[in-house]
């Protein structure tokens, strides 16, 4: 029986910037198995958490996770792609 999650104690500090960390290594695993859809669930949770950091936690997430973040999965995903589910232009 998996583990009950407690949604009622948000997360501050270190565990935190744990989470951010372990939702971007989630969102790059599934970028790199091709699985689109929850990569693009994940990043949006990673994205969320990520912009409640202040800037010296920020600094915390190693620099390639950040730079995956911010840049490498904006150009896959940002606002200016057509997003899932939409008919295409024949």
């Amino acid at each position: 029986m998996p583990a009950k999650k407690n949604k009622n104690k948000p997360l501050v500090g270190k565990a935190l910037i744990k989470e951010v960390n372990r939702r971007i290594r989630a969102a790059r695993s599934y970028w790199d198995a091709h699985n689109n859809r929850a990569c693009r669930g994940e990043r949006e949770k990673a994205m969320a958490l990520y912009e409640i950091l202040t800037k010296e936690q920020r600094e915390q997430v190693p620099q390639t996770l950040r730079v995956w973040l911010r840049y490498r999965s904006e150009k896959y995903f940002g606002e200016h792609r057509t997003k899932p589910g939409s008919k295409r232009k024949g």
